[in-house]
């Protein structure tokens, strides 16, 4: 069976579902410009030590955190990244009610500059930075600006506490409202997308097993995954090519 065959198939899946859960991973944005983080070419093998992004090192030395922390988010944002053809489908496939939710790995805000709406960010927004004391949360644009002033930490300005980017840092713990709302997704999708990830990062890596024990299981990504010998349907390809030709399939089909 060709991708062709794989893409009918999946999109034949998704119009006669309930429930449609995809689960994006940094495969999604490369396309838009974001450098991979664990890739043989990815930012923490090449450029940055993940142990600098670390809550503790926030705690010990705040200020030393936020000025790697602003180099790291103008290495990410180099780029002046916009949401690429595959987030762009992904949004159409929820504006003609096939998906009902993204969740992603990401922390680029793509998604939501794309349109998509029921959106579950796993590991938080690195737009926003949110207070350690009072838990104010406002734009990472003005702190990382004060940051470049030499404001190193930047303060909440409601609590004059250190503020921290809104995301998931090492040795922090998904938030448990959030990590209970991606299983209880993955367990009651009908069809779960798999797209860009490569399925080794928990706890976000055990979603497609929950999803697998019911529903239909879809890969897109152009490795080889660990759930790759389980999947319904396994698509080696780039997913800005995949998810624009599955969204012409669906509007054909329907």
């Amino acid at each position: 069976m060709d991708s062709t065959d794989h893409i009918e198939t999946v999109a034949d899946a998704l119009l006669t579902a309930d429930t449609v859960v995809a689960l994006t991973g940094a495969g999604m944005s490369t396309a838009s410009g974001i450098p991979s983080f664990r890739g043989d070419d990815g930012i923490w093998r090449t450029q940055f030590d993940p142990d600098d992004f670390d809550i503790r090192r926030l705690d010990a030395d705040p200020a030393g955190f936020w000025r790697d922390r602003l180099d790291l988010h103008e290495a990410m944002f180099a780029a002046n990244p916009e949401p690429n053809a595959a987030h762009d489908a992904l949004a159409a496939l929820e504006r003609t009610g096939v998906l009902d939710t993204v969740v992603t790995q990401n922390t680029d805000g793509l998604h939501a500059a794309a349109g998509t709406e029921s959106l579950l960010e796993l590991h938080g927004n690195a737009h926003r930075v949110v207070c350690r004391s009072c838990g104010h949360r406002s734009d990472a644009a003005d702190a990382r600006q004060r940051v470049r002033d030499g404001e190193v930490p930047p303060r909440c300005s409601d609590c004059g506490g250190v503020l921290k980017p809104d995301v998931v840092l090492f040795g922090e713990m998904l938030p448990r409202e959030t990590l209970q709302a991606a299983r209880r997704l993955a367990r009651d999708s009908d069809v779960f997308l798999a797209i860009g990830s490569s399925l080794t990062v928990e706890p976000a890596a055990s979603l497609p097993g929950l999803a697998a024990g019911g529903g239909m299981l879809v890969l897109v990504n152009l490795d080889e995954t660990p759930y790759s010998g389980r999947a319904d349907v396994d698509l080696r390809a780039d997913v800005t090519d995949v998810l624009p030709r599955l969204v012409d399939t669906v509007e054909r089909q329907r």
